[in-house]
């Protein structure tokens, strides 16, 4: 629609009225992030804003940008348009961004999801006229189990590894997935040894104020008894790949909401699948988007034609957005 406060752009989903961009995916004046992920923080835009707890993660990944950090909840205006960021629950400083404009509200979530996690803040619904919402797992098989049960299952697995002298390696995405890992697991069953890539957001996770369990670097350990022990976090990418050597016989894992399906687990010839994600399933899609109290759904990179049928059944005004986020997807989430 012509007065749409968020239309999609070649750059990304622009706010005419603002002047600004949410996500971007191309160099633009003045974006908006989400949060921290590579699919919707990009370098090479003039200015940022993000939520004040993103602030160590994205200079982390993004190194020294222009960037605006407001509190959670705090509005700031931008051409005339009041724009605030409110909890997304995804990870650490994610945000939903509420744009208001002549008496209109739009709410773009972002990636988001409603369960427990200790390493960020968590989701609050934000009642708008529209909401965009993620559909990543929009399928109604995708029904996430309790986190402590399967914090439980990890615990286990690595218990009985260690017993039998294997190190148990544990594949996550580094940013997010990792840092709730190991605020879940018992870190009393052995040392936790962590990937380059995870170790980097561990730091910025700590200069954050979020705790978390003692970590080392895998480049620093040399002694094969404690890795014998281990619980090793590493990125996907570390999969058959020579930085596995020094761990020996070893035991591997995915975290991930794709291991809902043992096909998922089988192709990537894994010992264990553990059914962990940082996004809403199906339950948890309807429950946010029900919570918005919005009538008009715009549905965006996931099961996007499953959602907006299920939608329009409800009696809501659905339509979908083709993001190039969907095609930037990370492998593992």
């Amino acid at each position: 629609m012509s007065d749409d406060l968020i239309v999609l752009r070649p750059e990304g989903p622009y706010c005419p009225p603002g002047g600004f961009h949410i996500d971007p995916w191309r160099p633009v004046e003045r974006a908006v992030i989400t949060h921290a992920h590579a699919d919707h923080a990009r370098a090479g835009h003039a200015h940022y804003l993000a939520a004040a707890p993103a602030r160590q993660v994205l200079r982390a990944r993004l190194g020294d940008i222009a960037l605006q950090t407001p509190a959670y909840g705090e509005a700031t205006e931008i051409g005339g348009v009041r724009v605030s960021l409110h909890p997304a629950g995804h990870v650490l400083g994610s945000a939903q961004v509420r744009v208001e404009h002549r008496g209109r509200v739009w709410v773009a979530s972002g990636d988001y999801k409603l369960g427990p996690d200790p390493t960020c803040a968590p989701f609050e619904p934000v009642r708008c006229d529209v909401f965009i919402t993620e559909s990543t797992f929009g399928l109604p098989v995708y029904r996430w189990p309790a986190a402590a049960e399967v914090f439980a299952q990890i615990d286990a697995w690595w218990r009985a590894n260690a017993a039998a002298g294997r190190a148990s390696v544990l594949y996550c995405y580094a940013f997010g997935k990792a840092q709730r890992i190991l605020a879940g697991v018992d870190a009393g069953i052995g040392p936790i040894v962590c990937h380059g890539a995870v170790e980097l957001l561990n730091e910025a996770y700590r200069a954050s104020g979020v705790r978390l369990p003692a970590t080392l670097h895998a480049a620093d350990v040399t002694d094969r008894a404690l890795l014998r022990r281990a619980l090793v976090l590493a990125p996907p990418s570390a999969q058959g790949t020579p930085w596995l050597k020094r761990f020996g016989e070893h035991s591997d894992a995915f975290a991930s909401g794709w291991m809902q399906l043992r096909g998922v687990r089988r192709r990537r010839a894994l010992d264990r699948g553990f059914v962990l994600s940082d996004h809403a399933d199906w339950p948890g899609l309807r429950q946010a988007i029900a919570a918005s109290g919005a009538q008009r759904v715009i549905v965006t990179h996931g099961y996007v034609d499953v959602l907006v049928r299920w939608l329009a059944e409800q009696g809501l005004q659905a339509e979908a957005f083709a993001t190039e986020n969907a095609q930037l997807r990370e492998e593992v989430l």
